[in-house]
């Protein structure tokens, strides 16, 4: 049965090709000190930083630039980050980016004012802001993360191999975001399919808890059936306004909290991914289809029903004369057709994971036990070999 939950998320969004609209009639509302985040500079080569800029001076904002927000940010950019905040007295963030710089802004905006050490807080002791949250909007130009919507941010410590997030609580949540699909026409093939797989893990994530009846069960299938169809015409035709927009809607509903309610969730593709993201720098949504597939093969018998539940509902599994098993088992492989289709990444060996990583990688990866299965340190080598 559905347990006991509060559900809040205060974040307003703007969709559609005139989003930007809704920039000019938020800013108002916040301070004059502007620090613009963004990556490695593409949005000054595709001219969303040229229309960015123009609302920003129409509005008599003071801008300051932080800039080389990378795919996975790390602790020495957010100290970078966090003096140029604190040396300009800045009052508002906007993130003009993917969910790196969406993630980076959030937690720029809890450590501007705190005492401690981010990392340290926020990152290993997992403590919650005591201190003034800077307000934060976004300006989505690449999907997946669903960060334009949530309270996450995650930060890689190169120096410790470590790759963690914190889901902060809502009063961290961007105020706004900004959501054109055509700003996602330019993100390269394999990042667009990088966020399709990534948000297809952020629902089974989710999905793959509990065994009640429960509603999010059902609008979670919803939303992998229109992933599922949107991204084969995504693929043929990247600048596609249907499928794109399609994409960039499921993405923000599959992490903005909603269809986590009443499940307890599992995350642990999750926590293996972002443990190889730490050792290797590689794409996020690339380790995590690197080993989802080995993780729910693993785990399949001690969710035996639900995994005939999605191979039914989502992968149109015929049942008759099939055992549970085989029935699990096709759905698993159909799954496994789709992301050879999309074109990610099958194996963790293709982004630089060897033999004598699993070790290390196995030790950084926080174990959860939310979903069937709670893992020990050897399940997790048994899972990162066979991804290989």
């Amino acid at each position: 049965m559905l347990g006991n939950f509060v559900y809040h998320n205060p974040t307003k969004l703007y969709f559609g090709d005139e989003a930007i609209n809704g920039l000019r009639e938020e800013l108002p509302k916040y301070g004059k000190n502007v620090l613009l985040i963004y990556g490695g500079g593409s949005i000054k080569k595709n001219g969303i930083y040229d229309e960015v800029i123009k609302v920003l001076k129409e509005g008599n904002k003071n801008i300051y630039e932080d800039s080389g927000v990378m795919p996975n940010p790390t602790t020495d950019k957010l100290y970078e980050g966090l003096k140029i905040a604190r040396d300009n007295n800045v009052d508002f963030i906007l993130a003009v980016g993917g969910g790196s710089v969406c993630d980076y802004a959030k937690a720029i905006a809890v450590s501007i004012h705190c005492n401690d050490d981010p990392w340290d807080k926020y990152y290993i002791r997992f403590e919650e802001p005591d201190c003034e949250i800077v307000p934060v909007g976004c300006v989505l130009t690449m999907v997946g993360t669903g960060s334009e919507m949530n309270a996450g941010a995650v930060i890689t410590n190169p120096n410790t191999k470590q790759k963690i997030g914190h889901v902060f609580g809502s009063d961290v949540m961007p105020k706004f975001a900004i959501m054109n699909p055509k700003y996602t026409y330019t993100v390269p093939y394999r990042q667009m399919v990088a966020g399709i797989f990534d948000i297809m893990n952020h629902i089974t994530e989710q999905y793959f808890s509990d065994f009640d009846d429960n509603t999010s069960d059902y609008l979670m299938e919803g939303l992998m059936k229109s992933l599922i169809h949107s991204s084969l015409i995504a693929i043929k035709n990247p600048e596609d306004y249907e499928a794109r927009s399609n994409i960039m809607w499921i993405a923000t509903w599959a992490l903005n909290t909603l269809v986590e309610m009443g499940k307890t969730t599992d995350w642990m593709v999750h926590m293996i991914g972002q443990a190889i993201g730490a050792y290797t720098d590689a794409t996020h949504g690339m380790t995590l289809s690197a080993v989802a597939l080995p993780y729910y093969r693993y785990i399949m018998n001690d969710g035996l029903d639900k995994f005939v539940r999605f191979a039914i509902n989502v992968w149109n599994v015929k049942p008759e004369n099939k055992t549970k098993e085989d029935i699990a088992t096709e759905g698993l492989n159909k799954m496994e057709e789709w992301m050879k289709t999309i074109g990610v990444t099958m194996k963790a060996s293709e982004l630089g994971v060897s033999v004598d990583m699993i070790d290390g990688i196995a030790d950084a990866t926080i174990i959860l036990d939310g979903g069937y299965k709670k893992l020990d340190r050897n399940d997790i080598i048994n899972i990162l070999k066979e991804s290989l």
